[in-house]
């Protein structure tokens, strides 16, 4: 059946071991999903990417994952995330660490803190964005002395001074 060569030259070939092979690539999982039956009430937090279409209430935190609120779902908490897309209703706050996006079905009612932030046409949002923050989500320094603030030349104080006219140890308020 088999002649000395083949088997020769079959035992000569190197076959590659299981230890001997590169580690799979990670396999991309699928977003988990809370249903639009679904209620959560409490603290959420996890190591994947999350699609929310039921409600929630109370602070969920996938900081190194993304949230995706959709059209059913409907948030009461504050939502700490790599990224976050809200295409259904957010009563809270959103810090993302990279981008916030408001589909144009997507309703807010808090405030924003990303590096980036869009809103589609059609959307709706009441609050405030803060975008001054850095790639770690943590908000820039922007705090200032008084004293570290001087009025540019030939800006008059609160007074109608000069900087150079100020009494002796008194300081321009840099308006």
């Amino acid at each position: 059946m088999w002649n000395k060569s083949e088997t020769e030259d079959l035992r000569s070939r190197s076959v590659a071991m299981p230890e001997d092979l590169p580690p799979p690539a990670p396999r991309s999982r699928a977003p988990a999903t809370i249903g639009p039956s679904i209620t959560i009430r409490g603290d959420l937090a996890g190591e994947e990417d999350l699609i929310i279409q039921g409600r929630v209430e109370g602070t969920i935190s996938l900081h190194k994952h993304n949230v995706t609120v959709g059209k059913e779902g409907r948030i009461k908490a504050s939502v700490h995330a790599k990224g976050v897309t809200v295409e259904g209703e957010v009563k809270g706050d959103l810090y993302s660490q990279e981008q916030v996006i408001l589909r144009n079905s997507g309703n807010v009612h808090g405030n924003i803190s990303a590096p980036r932030v869009s809103l589609e046409d059609g959307c709706k949002f009441k609050g405030a964005i803060d975008m001054d923050v850095d790639q770690q989500g943590k908000h820039a320094d922007t705090s200032h002395k008084v004293a570290d603030i001087k009025p540019a030349a030939g800006l008059k104080d609160d007074e109608g001074r000069k900087p150079s006219q100020n009494k002796p140890g008194q300081q321009a308020s840099g308006k």
